[in-house]
């Protein structure tokens, strides 16, 4: 009886013994995995309440009609730009890395908003022509076809040629978000050190990294001035892991 009992606590101290040795090496598997932030990520600019907001105030000013924040925003959804951020670590807690924005994805995301943009003008214009008493064809191909015929170009064209620009303009973007140099992590704060033309010099952010996911939270130092500082937080996506290729 004594011998089996003994052997009954053997098997389970040396069961606890080999789940404890297994959990401890997943967690220090998991911790270094998610310390190195090598790799190719992106993450998504979202444009949409900018393009709203300016869009409303120029149709605003048209006679006789209403437009409201919800009817735009009913056009205009998901309008995003795609941000690079390549990070490679080179010790333990440093690394280069190269960010940028996707001039594709700027163009896209343009044409949408335009895109968006006519429609919901062309809706405004065929309210209008009802409250003035116009008993033609107002569907959206009649109403596009009033407007290329009044303005000698499409609405798209038309809106493109008079209206401020929905999104900011590729250029300052670019000067916001290009940047390439150094980094380094330290209690859960990124710092990049730019030693490109961009105006990003020195920027530390608070970060976490879980599996493929990275979140940059919100600047480090509250007192820092910065551009777009609403974009926070920020969530980037794991596309390409570079992690077999660090020793770290």
């Amino acid at each position: 009886m004594k011998k089996i009992l003994k052997n009954t606590v053997f098997i389970i101290l040396f069961s606890i013994l080999v789940l404890s040795t297994g959990l401890s090496a997943y967690l220090c598997f998991s911790i270094a995995s998610n310390r190195n932030l090598s790799g190719e990520w992106t993450a998504e600019l979202d444009m949409t309440e900018q393009a709203v907001v300016t869009a409303l105030d120029w149709l605003q000013d048209m006679e006789a009609v209403s437009v409201s924040v919800q009817d735009m925003e009913a056009h205009m959804q998901g309008l995003t730009i795609t941000l690079n951020l390549k990070l490679q670590q080179t010790s333990r807690s440093a690394g280069t890395f190269v960010s940028g924005i996707v001039p594709e994805s700027y163009t896209a995301c343009s044409q949408a908003a335009y895109e968006a943009f006519a429609a919901a003008f062309r809706e405004l214009v065929a309210e209008r022509l009802h409250m003035a008493g116009y008993d033609g064809d107002t569907s959206e191909e009649a109403v596009e076809a009033l407007i290329t015929e009044t303005f000698g170009m499409p609405t798209v064209s038309y809106l493109l040629s008079c209206e401020p620009d929905l999104l900011p303009s590729l250029e300052d973007l670019q000067a916001q978000y290009d940047s390439s140099g150094t980094y380094q992590t330290s209690d859960g704060i990124l710092t990049r050190q730019s030693d490109s033309g961009s105006l990003l010099r020195a920027k530390s952010e608070r970060y976490i990294r879980k599996d493929s996911t990275l979140i940059l939270t919100e600047e480090a130092d509250p007192a820092a001035l910065g551009y777009f500082t609403d974009d926070y937080p920020m969530i980037y996506t794991l596309q390409q892991s570079n992690e077999l290729q660090s020793p770290f």
